[in-house]
Parts: C-alpha cells; sequence; structure tokens
C-alpha cells in the first residue's frame, strides 16, 4: 500500500467525481478561447463581436461556469493531499485558486453584461461609446481587477502543481503539467492567442489522466 494510500484513509465516492471537474474545466478553457474578440481600435468589429451569441455564451456558459469547476476540482484534489507529504502546499495551492477564480469571475461578469450593451448602443448610432468603453469595460478599475487575479491564479497554478508532483513520485509528470499549462493558458491569452485554446485542451487532457491517476494510487 502506498504512503497516499495510507494517509488518507477511506475516501468517499465524491472527492472521486470531483476530480473530473478539472478536466472540464480544461475544456472549456480552451472552447471559451476558441475566438477571440477585435481589437478596441477597431471599435465597429469590436461592437459586432461583443453583442454575438458566441460572446454571450463563452463568458456565461464557459468563463464563468469553468471559475467555478475550477474551484471544485481544486477542493476535490486536495482532499486527496491533504494528509499526504505536500499536505499544507496543497491547501494553498487550493485557497490560492479559489480566491483567484472568485475575482475572475466578478471580471467575465462584468464583460458579459456591460460589453453587449455598449456594442449595440455603438451600432445603433449612439455617439461616444468607444470612451464610455474605455472608461466602464477597460477601465484601470477593470484592469487592476482582471490582472491581479490571473497573476494569482498562475501562482495558485504552481503552487497546487508542486503538492500533486511532490505527493508521489507517479504523479511528477501530472503536477508538472498543471503547474505549466494553467500559467501557460493565462499568458498565451496575452501574448499569443491562436494558440491558448489548446493550452486548455492540454490541460483537460492532463487533469483527466490525474483524475483516473490519483483514486487509483489512494487504493494501492
Amino acid at each position: 500500500m502506498s504512503t497516499l494510500a495510507r494517509a488518507t484513509g477511506n475516501i468517499g465516492h465524491a472527492p472521486r467525481i470531483g476530480l473530473w471537474a478539472l478536466p472540464a474545466y480544461g475544456l472549456l478553457l480552451g472552447l471559451s478561447t476558441w475566438t477571440h474578440q477585435p481589437s478596441i481600435d477597431d471599435f465597429d468589429a469590436y461592437a459586432r463581436y461583443i453583442t454575438t451569441d458566441v460572446f454571450l455564451i463563452s463568458h456565461l456558459g464557459a468563463s464563468i461556469f469553468a471559475t467555478a469547476l475550477a474551484v471544485l476540482g481544486t477542493a476535490a484534489a486536495t482532499a486527496f493531499l491533504a494528509h499526504g507529504r505536500a499536505a499544507r502546499t496543497a491547501v494553498a495551492g487550493l485557497v490560492l485558486t479559489t480566491i483567484a477564480n472568485v475575482f475572475l469571475a466578478s471580471t467575465f461578469g462584468s464583460a458579459t453584461f456591460v460589453q453587449p450593451g455598449i456594442g449595440r448602443a455603438h451600432l445603433a448610432g449612439t455617439a461616444g461609446m468607444p470612451a464610455l468603453n474605455a472608461d466602464t469595460a477597460y477601465g484601470p478599475t477593470f484592469f487592476a481587477t482582471a490582472l491581479t487575479p490571473t497573476f494569482l491564479l498562475i501562482v495558485a497554478a504552481i503552487v497546487l502543481g508542486t503538492a500533486i508532483a511532490r505527493t508521489d513520485r507517479r504523479l511528477r509528470r501530472h503536477g508538472i503539467a498543471y503547474a505549466v499549462l494553467l500559467p501557460a493558458f493565462a499568458i498565451t491569452g496575452f501574448a499569443l492567442q491562436p494558440a491558448q485554446p489548446w493550452t486548455g485542451f492540454a490541460l483537460a487532457a492532463a487533469t483527466a489522466a490525474l483524475a483516473v491517476r490519483l483514486p487509483r494510487l489512494h487504493t494501492t
């Protein structure tokens, strides 16, 4: 019997099922970034995009729901890791992930409900919408609220990935993958947008492997 199995004792079905929230999270990240909105420098194209159903669904059905799945999946993983050799690191990763995703959900909500109204008003001929967009949807408060939790999410991924890798040598690849792919997803959103959805899909594959492997180590 492995050290992890001896330490965790009898874990119920809920954490085993909850682990699958992580690959679902990765899948939604990939789908939500399959298309990207045009630059606000081309405000007509930007306004047309943010008034589409694709924009609305990607934020409501993918981005916001994905933040909930991230917290649930991380909590399930921590249930397995909390009694192992990297228990404190795992709990720290869960706390950081939760805080980051709560703030990120607020930014996704802002985009979902503010930007389409601005876009519709601009397309209807209302003057001053680019300036209003710059002051609200892309104002300094929004950027501070979005960039800070994005950085925190990168830190959270590295911390939780480290906990996974340290818990058992057979989880090392899974932990490294998590610590690399989630930050890569965040960074490519700024630096290499065509690659962003693929990092999300890669995260889904890596965490699916974790969802299979972690419960097996618990019982062997």
